[in-house]
């Protein structure tokens, strides 16, 4: 039975939280008629309250930020450096802009169409690692931006009952985010140990 995660998954409060519990649940996404399926392995909270990283720090709404005032629940999709796509989950309640950064995935089924997408002729471990690649192998850009993912419809997370001990998961500063001081020391990028999918961890902590 598909088990999609609903709306009171993504509404605690604790960011830090709900990013370490999207460990080992399924992202899936039907664009274009293709299906891909693949375990979120690495994530980063954002905290929108006090939290010099994030977009909404001080609870700024611009036209980009307004999607992440919706309730959680909602895909916040942006543009980086005017290159990548980047994909976020909006979490919390209505109003209270806090967002997990999805980094990498471990792909399960629609590999070769992920790979058409990334433009590679072979599987590499580079296939959904960083967050730009896991958008482009999804299918992910700005028309999914505020998508409703609690719908099951283009695109939407699973709880297939994938447990991660907690010893196998590695808590982290976050990746680029060295211009919000003292925030930037947060440990608030989580990933699962020696999982082959993932970004590089820091030797001290491998």
């Amino acid at each position: 039975m598909v088990k999609i995660l609903p709306s009171t998954f993504y509404f605690h409060n604790d960011v830090a939280f709900l990013a370490r519990n999207l460990l080992g649940k399924v992202l899936v996404s039907e664009v274009d008629g293709q299906r891909v399926e693949g375990i979120i392995v690495e994530t980063e909270a954002y905290h929108g309250e006090d939290d010099r990283a994030s977009h909404a720090y001080l609870r700024k709404r611009t036209p980009r930020t307004e999607t992440m005032f919706l309730p959680g629940g909602h895909a916040y999709v942006y543009l980086c450096y005017g290159i990548h796509q980047l994909f976020n989950i909006v979490t919390n309640q209505k109003d209270e802009p806090d967002a997990v950064l999805i980094r990498a995935i471990e792909p399960v089924s629609g590999i070769e169409v992920m790979q058409v997408r990334r433009k590679m002729s072979t599987l590499s471990y580079k296939l959904c690692q960083g967050p730009g690649c896991v958008a482009q192998a999804f299918g992910i850009n700005k028309a999914l931006n505020s998508c409703d993912l609690t719908l099951g419809s283009k695109l939407w997370v699973e709880d297939r009952e994938i447990q991660i001990p907690d010893d196998q998961i590695l808590a982290t500063t976050r990746v680029g985010v060295e211009y919000a001081k003292e925030d930037a020391l947060r440990p608030w990028r989580f990933l699962v140990r020696n999982n082959f999918w993932v970004s590089a961890i820091p030797k001290q902590l491998s």
